[in-house]
């Protein structure tokens, strides 16, 4: 099924120098680049890609012909506990100051490469004045713990700041009642240089003529220490299991392949293998990071969610999954 939204936004742009910068918070954000990278380069676009860590490993495996540089993350530190606003909040100075240079950075970058457009997904530094440039982000609304809610309109109007900044802002969702992200995009007005762009996923839904061998597949994804965590809990749970389960474990750097009884565990698969096990495996579990709702949603699976501990928008976005938030 093609985005006939996001295909009217490539549109604008043909024979472009185009730099795409993803955060790399887990591989997420990166997935959902694939399809506007892929409709760029169809337009006849040149693009380029920064990324690092996990995102990086990952787009370099899906577009090997494309030019790459690293572009250093902002080294967020996840906590292992089940809480992570306290520890986020300790590390505002250094996001800040990693904004900043990477704003800089960009200014030279555009020099040296030559750039005519950039696309950021939720990169807040990468405005400019001296070329076109875009925001992608899913949530104009920072959702904050229950405890901090008062300073909920607080962050939504830092975050809008932001996004005025640039030219225009991409939401990956539907206008309106029928959406995935709700209070995320919808609770609050969205500035005046935004648009929605329909679901991103690297994947279309197929018919296969034949089915997974597996009983349950586990996506394992998110940032480190939790990535790991999550991982270990899944193995113990379907240790104690004689059902076929395969676990991914969401590092495409890797090419790990572990087979322990009942329990297959890959680092990764390629995007067609891996649509091929969501649409066929009957039981999928897997974190609630928007990203793999789009991929769900485009899929037409459902899953059983198990939300990052503390990460108040995958809490949020489980609750509404579930049916337990208007």
């Amino acid at each position: 099924m093609k985005n006939v939204f996001l295909e009217q936004k490539i549109k604008q742009f043909k024979n472009k120098r185009i730099l795409i910068a993803p955060l790399d918070w887990g591989i997420g954000h990166a997935t959902r680049c694939v399809p506007i990278i892929r409709s760029l380069i169809l337009n006849q676009n040149k693009v380029i890609i920064a990324a690092s860590g996990a995102a990086l490993a990952f787009l370099q495996k899906e577009f090997p012909e494309q030019e790459f540089f690293e572009w250093h993350s902002y080294d967020i530190r996840y906590s292992s506990s089940k809480t992570q606003t306290w520890v986020i909040l300790r590390q505002i100075p250094k996001i800040l100051w990693r904004i900043y240079k990477e704003h800089l950075f960009l200014k030279k970058i555009i020099k040296d490469k030559s750039i005519e457009i950039v696309i950021s997904d939720n990169r807040f530094g990468l405005w400019s004045r001296e070329i076109k440039s875009i925001y992608l982000t899913h949530q104009i609304m920072i959702k904050m713990p229950h405890r901090l809610s008062i300073l909920e309109h607080l962050f939504y109007s830092l975050h809008k700041f932001i996004i005025e900044k640039y030219d225009e802002c991409w939401i990956p969702d539907f206008e309106g009642e029928d959406n995935l992200s709700g209070d995320l995009s919808h609770k609050y007005p969205t500035p005046e240089n935004t648009s929605f762009i329909g679901i991103l996923s690297r994947f279309e839904k197929k018919e296969y003529s034949s089915i997974s061998p597996y009983q349950n597949l586990v996506l394992i994804s998110g940032p480190e220490p939790q990535r790991t965590i999550f991982e270990k809990e899944m193995i113990e749970k379907f240790q104690q299991t004689e059902e076929s389960t395969i676990i991914i474990s969401g590092k495409p750097a890797n090419s790990t392949f572990l087979q322990t009884n009942n329990i297959t565990i890959k680092s990764h698969l390629e995007s067609e293998e891996l649509a091929f096990l969501i649409q066929t495996t009957p039981n999928i579990f897997c974190r609630s990071g928007y990203s793999t709702l789009m991929d769900l949603k485009i899929l037409d699976r459902k899953a059983t969610l198990y939300p990052t501990p503390g990460q108040t928008e995958q809490e949020y976005l489980a609750k509404k999954m579930r049916g337990e938030v208007n």
